[in-house]
């Protein structure tokens, strides 16, 4: 029996293993409990047994397999821990078993001997992971100048445009088939591209067309300064074909900068008018300052009228309301109407160049309107106009704009591509791509017309 006022512990000792476990605790156990076990006759007898101490409860028990029966009664009802607050619990030694082993007890044991929660290596060998096992584009990049550019040029065009891209420290040079729209070569460059790596770039390239037996019949490149002289060596008289498209941003551009400053100065020319509402004497004056400055905003709000290729019967009217009384204005309307005149494909260069030169003269008649439009007297503008007798010649470099915008969003999503062996090998993957994707698509065309026409034929 147990003593009012005192802690009872129950001791549930496990089903299987008895051990050895020191409690330290800051009250005095005044209570023993003794449970006689009815065991077998070949069996080694379980006994617990409490030892009162002044601050050690010491439990103990044999560390023998418990195979007994359960006792037909205990000597004393069962009890259960009432622990109002927990004092400090110190572990003085264990014993288990050897899967249980640990470091961090206070009297640690030997190290079982076995592989109780060790990490073997598996019998049964996988298949090897193909992600890493080899760097992407390396076996493209060896086939481009052999497989690659013989399987291209079996469509060869005739027709080239040449562009650089800038990606960081690095330059890349590109040749492609302007009407096929597919990449035939390209070069990497580290640094700034100078006119000599520009003409040794396209020396090899067009060795590797001589060995082939393709002839070129014409270049576009934008214009830049990069090409004209390389091509007058590497190509000589091959027509070159300035990109209509850089030209005339650059007419639009300056026609804009010129509509801005006239904006500027009109403005300028509003009277101020002071804060709150005007007197009848100021009346008249306030109102023609809003009419003034509702025409700036108008002006501002439809500047593009003014570059704009076609304008609608309502553009048209809105454009005449807001030139009303400005003739410089609708100057530069008709002069981006001839500039675009130019480049009618019904007429030849010869015309082409006439309708230039009179352009040219009726623009140098105004002094500041001159300095503001320079694109329209510079070379590239002459250039421009080759196209016009050869129908077959692109007039824009669009096909490598397209290679270099699918080089750029490629970079967006892919930032380990940023060396120069990274690149070139990205751009060999990316042209086989494309190679394919194009026969894919002339597969998928044949089949499409081979399902129409036998149907039609059940039909």
């Amino acid at each position: 029996m147990f003593l009012r006022g005192s802690h009872a512990l129950k001791i549930y000792p496990h089903p299987t293993w008895n051990g050895t476990v020191g409690i330290t605790q800051g009250v005095a156990a005044l209570a023993v409990a003794t449970a006689p076990v009815a065991m077998a006759s070949h069996t080694v007898a379980s006994t617990t047994s409490a030892t009162p101490a002044t601050a050690v409860l010491s439990t103990s028990s044999s560390c023998s397999r418990s195979i007994g029966a359960r006792p037909a009664g205990d000597a004393s009802p069962p009890t259960y821990p009432t622990w109002p607050y927990p004092s400090l619990v110190t572990l003085s030694g264990s014993n288990g078993p050897r899967c249980d082993w640990s470091s961090r007890t206070d009297s640690p044991i030997g190290r079982p001997v076995g592989i109780c929660g060790g990490t073997t290596a598996s019998l049964s060998r996988g298949l090897r992971s193909r992600t890493g096992s080899r760097r992407r584009g390396k076996k493209s990049l060896a086939s481009i100048d052999t497989e690659y550019l013989d399987r291209v040029l079996k469509t060869f065009s005739g027709y080239l445009a040449i562009d650089e891209l800038y990606d960081g420290p690095f330059c890349v040079i590109s040749v492609v088939d302007n009407r096929m729209y597919q990449r035939l070569a390209y070069r990497v460059l580290e640094k700034s591209p100078t006119k000599g790596d520009v003409r040794r770039f396209l020396r090899e390239f067009a060795a590797r067309l001589a060995s082939r037996g393709c002839r070129v019949q014409g270049i576009t490149t934008d214009g830049s300064s990069l090409y004209p002289q390389a091509l007058a060596k590497v190509f000589p008289g091959v027509p070159h074909q300035v990109c209509e498209f850089h030209v005339l941003k650059e007419i639009t551009r300056a026609i804009l900068h010129t509509l801005a400053r006239m904006r500027k100065q009109w403005q300028a020319v509003i009277p101020k008018q002071p804060r709150g509402r005007p007197s009848r004497s100021r009346a008249k004056a306030a109102r023609r300052a809003r009419r003034m400055q509702q025409r700036a905003t108008d002006l501002f709000a439809n500047r593009h009228l003014f570059v704009r290729h076609h304008l609608r019967p309502s553009q048209k009217e809105t454009l005449r309301r807001v030139t009303r009384g400005l003739p410089q204005l609708r100057t530069l309307r008709e002069i981006m109407d001839e500039v675009y005149r130019l480049f009618d494909r019904r007429c030849r260069t010869e015309t082409a160049l006439d309708r230039l030169d009179q352009l040219q003269r009726r623009v140098r008649r105004f002094r500041r309107l001159g300095k503001a439009l320079a694109p329209l007297f510079t070379p590239n503008l002459e250039k421009a106009l080759t196209f016009l007798d050869d129908k077959l010649l692109p007039a824009t470099s669009n096909a490598v704009e397209r290679s270099n915008r699918r080089y750029r969003k490629a970079q967006r999503s892919i930032y380990s591509v940023r060396t120069a062996p990274h690149i070139r090998q990205r751009i060999a993957l990316d042209m086989h791509r494309s190679e394919r994707s194009r026969a894919r698509e002339q597969a998928t065309k044949t089949l499409q017309n081979a399902r129409e026409r036998r149907g039609k034929e059940h039909r």
